[in-house]
């Protein structure tokens, strides 16, 4: 360890700890000891000091203690007369500036919620933590490779130019960033935050570029989502301090680009980050800190800006994400695709406003489908793409248009069960286009063009060019063939969408017809073993993925494509009990695949060993017991239920490869499914669900009701809109004349 960097780190570690204790102790005067401290939506308190700590911080007073932790923390300064092996100290301090930065962010979240702290960030209010529901919302992406890993961006950069260069090489390749800080002396003290801003870049969630506040302090919320990820994901409890730490080294792929001057505060933040198995990248003159087994590979690097190899500062700011990408050793999967715009996942959230419009596709206003089907290798030339109608730079602007995009696929070992598997990522594919916004599938997809890719260039031809590209790269083991017809003229339109509505039925008839007892085969999915190891789906052809993304016969397809992939068969064999949906065969599976922590799997039960989940579950089904049925909580309500939780606080308790009875997530649509908790009488056990489900499902849970023989069910089942509490629900499934009153007792 650099004496330089183990100084400068210690001496920012005691100047924030100081600072802390001051704004505490300010605070308390103010607000008093009891004045509650929360970051919005997430039920991690303090997440960093609570996980590394076990210690829930909820009031003002509860920073008390933390405070003289790091007072005990931090060492002291270095002597220039004497030699001393710097790490553990810096590590140390490193730890003791996460706390006391993050007890500063606590203090100003009550300013925040009040509307009075006194910085008023450019980008709109104060953002603070990312909430669980975002957390758990990137969990999929985090775990199936399409977000390789996150970057907390720390300073200013060179220049404008140089930050949009530096967040649009990241994005391509799928990475979330995280943005705080500034540096003196650069770009007019601007922050990277202000320099993206002015560049016209958007922010937020949705495009991966999340931005913390204007001052290192925020930085630790970056470090806060890393404790997040393993407590969601890794079954790790609060207060294991040294799991959390290796729980990231190996899983969490992130690192810090600190740009421009690095203070003693960014050295004291940065031997923090060190201590998660996080390398930190300056584009400034400082110390290298090789692999001392701390991070995989180097811990600090330095390169200097001006002096990296390239033609203009573009080029040098590409080549040093690279180095960046190299250092921490993520694995990044890009396909070259010859379009005229930028491509990564990074744009898969982005959103095409009304003043950005130029042309869009379905929606209110026209018809949209996409329909990918096999053909034989005869009848197909590979990197066909045909246009049928009027092209983007014929029509005006905000146009409404109809069309069609029909890909047809030939390979060797291409199946007929493969097509929606495959169909289905046309959603993701198009939306990684820089300006392209794309919504749903099969035929209620809606495309949004903006103008500003088409003045670069993009015309509707070039979704064959993304498709085409993709599909190969993808699903080249299976395919060796794409062409791509697309159509905008309404007469081709409505004619190819009979022809795709009549495959779309014909999918719907073989899986609906399907039933558990129909086959002799389940499937896995492992995928994300990757963030909670000892979690494992098993997906029935009557119940789904607890993320929705994977039924029965996608888990089919997809071993078939990839027989070492996460999705593998799993031989039923003996049934143990069929009320409760036990096999001999899911059992074994499991009980070898989860590190044998799980032993016993129910598939039709909430109540006895029911099956685990990693953090990406669409809803969470919990009992209430006074109510003798169960609520359901949707992963986008972020509201209070009955049980006196939210989604982030209930979540804590079905995820990360836990087996907890009374508690489990789902996916959405197994709430239709005839299994779902059959065991415990099915679907006239949910008394409350988020509203969203009943708005976003309507069609889906009336057939279901009707089904179950109570086609007014829904109606009877509260929301939040009507029930927050135990005494308003039960007063509501009196009034309503709910089933579950009447049933046996769930206990």
């Amino acid at each position: 360890m650099s004496k330089f960097i183990a100084t400068a780190a210690i001496k920012g570690a005691r100047a924030i700890v100081a600072q802390a204790e001051d704004e505490v102790k300010k605070a308390i005067e103010k607000y008093g000891t009891d004045q509650r401290v929360a970051f919005t939506n997430t039920a991690y308190y303090l997440p960093t000091i609570y996980g590394l700590t076990g210690n829930k911080i909820e009031t003002l007073g509860d920073m008390l203690p933390t405070i003289e932790h790091c007072k005990a923390l931090v060492p002291e300064v270095p002597s220039d007369r004497l030699w001393l092996p710097y790490l553990g100290n810096a590590l140390d301090a490193g730890m003791a500036t996460l706390f006391a930065e993050e007890l500063i962010e606590g203090v100003r979240s009550i300013g925040a919620a009040s509307g009075t702290w006194p910085e008023k960030a450019p980008w709109g209010q104060y953002n603070g933590s990312i909430d669980d529901i975002q957390l758990r919302s990137w969990g999929i992406q985090l775990v199936d490779g399409r977000m390789p890993g996150f970057a907390a961006i720390v300073g200013t950069a060179k220049s404008t130019e140089v930050a949009v260069k530096i967040v649009r090489e990241l994005q391509a390749r799928g990475i979330l960033i995280f943005l705080s800080a500034k540096s003196e002396g650069r770009d007019g003290k601007k922050s990277i935050t202000d320099q993206l801003m002015e560049a016209g870049v958007e922010l937020g969630y949705d495009t991966f570029t999340v931005p913390f506040g204007s001052d290192t302090i925020s930085a630790v919320h970056a470090l806060g989502f890393a404790t997040r990820a393993a407590l969601t994901f890794g079954g790790v409890k609060a207060g294991q301090a040294e799991d959390i730490l290796l729980y990231n080294k190996y899983r969490s792929m992130a690192f810090v680009l600190a740009l421009g001057e690095v203070d003693e505060l960014k050295y004291a933040t940065a031997a923090g980050a060190v201590s998660y198995g996080f390398p930190t990248i300056a584009d400034t003159a400082i110390p290298n800190i090789y692999p001392n087994g701390l991070t995989i590979y180097e811990a600090v690097v330095s390169m200097p800006f001006d002096e990296i190899p390239g033609e203009n500062d573009l080029e040098r700011a590409e080549k040093l994400v690279q180095r960046c990408i190299e250092v921490r050793g993520l694995r990044i999967k890009v396909t070259k695709i010859p379009i005229p715009v930028a491509y990564g996942s990074a744009f898969e959230g982005e959103r095409v406003r009304k003043d950005q419009l130029r042309v869009e596709f379905g929606g209110k206003r026209s018809q949209c489908f996409e329909y990918l089907r096999t053909v034989d290798s005869e009848s197909i030339e590979d990197g066909k793409i045909t246009l049928e109608g009027p092209d983007l730079d014929e029509v005006p602007d905000g146009a409404a248009l109809n069309l069609a995009i029909v890909v047809d696929v030939a390979g060797r070992k291409m199946e007929k069960d493969f097509e929606p598997v495959l169909e289905r990522q046309i959603h993701h594919f198009i939306n990684g286009a820089e300006g392209i916004q794309h919504i749903g599938q099969r035929d209620i997809a809606w495309v949004r063009i903006a103008k500003s890719s088409t003045d670069k260039g993009f015309r509707i031809k070039h979704l064959g060019e993304i498709l085409r590209a993709r599909m190969l790269g993808e699903f080249g083991a299976i395919i060796q063939k794409v062409q791509v017809r697309l159509y905008t003229d309404p007469a081709r339109v409505e004619e190819m969408l009979k022809v795709a509505r009549q495959a779309y039925h014909e999918r719907n008839v073989r899986l609906a017809d399907m039933t558990d007892e129909s086959v002799d085969t389940f499937y896995s999915c492992t995928l994300c073993q990757s963030f909670a190891p000892t979690h494992v789906c098993v997906v029935s052809p009557e119940r789904l993925g607890l993320c929705g993304a994977y039924n029965w016969l996608d888990c089919k397809a997809s071993y078939e494509i990839n027989p070492s992939g996460p999705n593998k068969p799993i031989a039923k064999g003996r049934l143990i009990d069929p009320v409760k949906g036990i096999w001999e065969g899911s059992n074994e599976f499991v009980y070898n695949n989860s590190q044998r922590a799980i032993e016993n799997v129910t598939l039709y039960s909430i109540m006895e060993s029911p099956m685990t989940a990693c953090g990406c579950f669409e809803c969470i089904v919990m009992i209430i017991p006074e109510a003798n049925g169960v609520m359901v909580v949707s992963r986008e309500d972020s509201s209070m239920t009955p049980a006196g939780m939210t989604f982030s606080t209930l979540a804590g308790m079905a995820g990360g490869g836990l087996q907890t009875p009374g508690v489990m997530g789902v996916g959405k649509y197994y709430l239709t499914s005839k299994k779902f908790i059959s065991a415990e009488g099915g679907m006239k056990r949910i008394v409350w669900m988020s509203s969203f489900l009943k708005e976003s499902m309507p069609e889906e849970l009336k057939a279901a009701a009707e089904r179950e023989g109570d086609p007014e069910l829904i109606d009877k089942i509260a929301d939040e809109r009507s029930v927050t509490t135990v005494e308003e629900l039960l007063a509501w499934l009196e009034e309503k004349g709910h089933p579950a009153l009447t049933m046996d007792p769930l206990f």
